[in-house]
């Protein structure tokens, strides 16, 4: 299978071509500049390998949770290639694509979701995958749910930036941290392309985010 992968959930603008089983990647960190390099990224890919749109067997894109703006942009252009096309689709949770990257039996997975709170998953793996063992959710550091057994690996910007508070929450369970990661579009081609060759692609309609967090703001009260 030939797969586009796309992510821009965080301040990166992260691309991947999955072309039967060879993977390439291009990341930038683009700020608020997603939607002006996106594309133009996914041309110059295609060029390189020398395909078209009308090649490629299915897009995954990473659905959540995220930042609002960078879901929007990712499910918004994953349906017009899609849409274009009729290409299948595929949705891949970024704190799923964080446990992929690093590759360890159990994963702590931390986004920072701003206003002093994060989005957290919890993951072990199996023979077939990530088995979930917290569905995401949106939590304080310090309220994040507790996980039983040890050698546990955290990563994400929610450890990067609330290294002391989780680093103590979950003393008896962590192995080690890994600093400086982010949802990577690599990942969700890898995992993409079984769940393609599964028969799991959906219609470019169902290309939808996941936000977890309803408020983009508090009101001033409710700070």
């Amino acid at each position: 299978m030939n797969i586009i992968a796309l992510d821009t959930s965080t301040e990166y603008c992260s691309l991947a071509l999955w072309l039967n089983g060879s993977l390439i990647s291009r990341e930038v960190l683009a700020g608020q500049r997603h939607s002006e390099l996106l594309l133009p990224m996914l041309q110059t890919m295609l060029t390189e390998v020398g395909m078209t749109l009308n090649q490629i067997d299915g897009i995954a894109f990473g659905a959540g949770p995220g930042s609002f703006t960078g879901l929007r942009i990712a499910c918004g252009i994953t349906q017009g290639l899609a849409f274009a096309q009729d290409i299948p689709v595929i949705g891949i949770s970024t704190l799923e694509a964080l446990a992929q990257q690093v590759d360890a039996p159990r994963v702590l997975a931390a986004l920072d979701a701003r206003m002093g709170e994060l989005y957290f998953a919890a993951y072990e793996k199996t023979a077939t995958g990530w088995l979930c063992v917290h569905e995401p959710l949106l939590c304080r550091p310090e309220t994040a749910p507790e996980v039983f057994g040890d050698g546990w690996t955290g990563c994400g910007s929610g450890f990067d930036l609330y290294q002391p508070v989780l680093s103590e929450k979950y003393s008896s369970n962590l192995q080690r941290i890994v600093p400086g990661c982010y949802p990577r579009a690599r990942e969700m081609a890898e995992m993409s392309a079984t769940k393609f060759a599964s028969g799991e692609g959906r219609v470019a309609e169902e290309a939808l985010p996941v936000y977890i967090r309803n408020k983009v703001a508090l009101k001033e009260s409710e700070r």
